[in-house]
């Protein structure tokens, strides 16, 4: 056939149809006539196979979508197989100052917000058991290991419930958990990119903010992500403290954030936290005397003065995080860029605790900080990073003398930190960092340096973004 045709379609094009006869052009005719039939038979048969396929395809969808609505997972894959991890975190520490004598101009420090221990130490180790309890809700548990003044402390970081499912966006969670209050504060301290914390959050919540309540979160169904959240707590634990029967303290939180093209990320955070009345909250500080005088005079059981705010607080702040890798790859290079600006205003009381006589002032505070940082993985496995601190105050009282010993006099500083790091990180299992800062946290400056190790052993779930 495609040997008459071609022939015939050939002497069409070259002679001229007066050159050809009639029994020429009638055989031509019929052998197009032959060959349009032909097509539109296989282009027939083409369609019905596809027609075919489309129902099959169809058929398929169907039956896999009901069987997903019909399958639910069983209790008993996860009740005897939680999901263990532990996070091995150790470090050298070098400081020109006084770890024990660490203060920051115009904050009254508490929970963890020291330098920890220098030297060799074991640092903020983690053992953590999760798993699905059902197929409606997730339970997870964390303990910490650290070292404090030459021994082991254990502390129940974390221990909540959250719900699988809810459905509308809403997931719910309960227990004692990190507060969404915070881009940085809700991250595990092993997933941090520095070795400490910035200075705004040990100065406000002495390194982080956890306490025990619920949690209430809703992702809006838009093209940019969209979530908002409130929290209520107990309000027991720093920095809100005191005792309560019920609600102590909340909080609020709006995250936005979308990418643009494949190679740019951001997100924005603003958040809204209060606690209106703390009763009795001290601080981890030292303990504070008159100039001049001997404390035993004040204390005849030789108890260090502490002081202690009874009064209402609230914090508000805002987050700014962009991130960079070429086509969205993460392996060879990658930048991220972090900015957290925090503002506190507090009313009420400072007395100073054992005191005799004892003392009391008026107390107006208003402080606040941000910092900034970098951190560029300039090949694979190696990242290096920089971040700059800085805070302000300006408490005021009826009684400055009372507040200078509570450590809430800035006598005229501002305190700042210089830092840098270089870590190789061969996966996301195993980290080692090195890591100087320059810190001017008070009016001595001091050169800090840490050695860190990292390791994570067991399964171990992925980092928000």
């Amino acid at each position: 056939m495609k040997r008459l045709v071609l022939p015939s379609l050939i002497a069409s094009i070259l002679l001229p149809a007066s050159a050809l006869a009639n029994g020429d052009i009638d055989q031509l005719r019929a052998d197009i006539q032959r060959m349009k039939q032909q097509y539109e038979q296989r282009i027939s048969t083409l369609e019905q196979r596809l027609q075919v396929a489309e129902k099959t395809a169809n058929k398929a969808e169907t039956t896999a979508r009901q069987a997903k609505k019909q399958t639910k997972p069983t209790k008993k894959a996860n009740s005897f197989n939680p999901a263990i991890s532990v996070v091995l975190d150790g470090r050298y520490a070098n400081f020109d100052g006084d770890a024990e004598e660490y203060e920051i101009a115009g904050f009254a420090l508490g929970g963890e917000s020291g330098l920890g221990e220098e030297g060799f130490s074991v640092g903020h180790t983690e053992i953590s058991a999760s798993a699905n309890i059902d197929d409606k809700f997730y339970g997870k548990i964390t303990a910490a290991l650290h070292e404090h003044d030459g021994t082991t402390e254990v502390e129940l970081e974390e221990a909540f419930v959250q719900t699988l499912g809810l459905g509308h966006g809403l997931t719910a969670k309960a227990g004692r958990f990190l507060s969404g209050f915070g881009y940085l504060n809700e991250q595990h301290q092993h997933s941090w990119s520095f070795a400490d914390a910035p200075l705004i959050y040990r100065g406000l919540f002495g390194n982080q903010l956890v306490d025990d309540g619920l949690q209430l979160s809703y992702i809006a169904p838009t093209d940019l992500f969209l979530e908002v959240g409130a929290e209520v707590f107990r309000g027991a634990r720093f920095p809100s403290a005191g005792e309560h029967s019920g609600v102590g303290a909340w909080s609020g939180f709006a995250n936005i954030g979308g990418d643009i093209g494949t190679d740019h990320s951001w997100l924005v955070e603003l958040g809204h936290w209060r606690a209106s009345d703390v009763q009795g909250r001290t601080t981890g500080g030292h303990a504070h005397e008159h100039e001049g005088e001997d404390h035993d005079e004040h204390d005849d059981h030789g108890v260090a003065e502490m002081p202690s705010f009874t009064g209402d607080s609230k914090i508000n702040t805002v987050a700014l995080i962009y991130k960079w890798a070429r086509n969205g790859n993460l392996k060879n290079r990658h930048l991220t860029l972090q900015f957290e600006y925090f503002d506190r205003r507090e009313a009420g009381t400072i007395n100073l605790l054992n005191s005799d006589p004892f003392e009391t002032t008026t107390y107006q505070g208003k402080q606040s900080g941000w910092y900034t940082q970098a951190v560029y993985q300039f090949m694979p496995q190696w990242q290096a990073g920089l971040r700059y601190d800085q805070l302000k105050s300006n408490n005021t009282g009826s009684e400055p003398d009372i507040l200078a010993e509570a450590g809430l006099d800035n006598h005229g500083h501002t305190p700042r930190r210089y830092s840098a790091m270089l870590q190789w990180v061969p996966s996301e299992f195993s980290r080692i960092r090195l890591q100087y800062n320059r810190d001017k946290s008070s009016e001595h400056t001091d050169n800090q340096l840490f050695l860190q190790y990292t390791y994570s052993l067991g399964s171990h779930g992925a980092h928000q973004f």
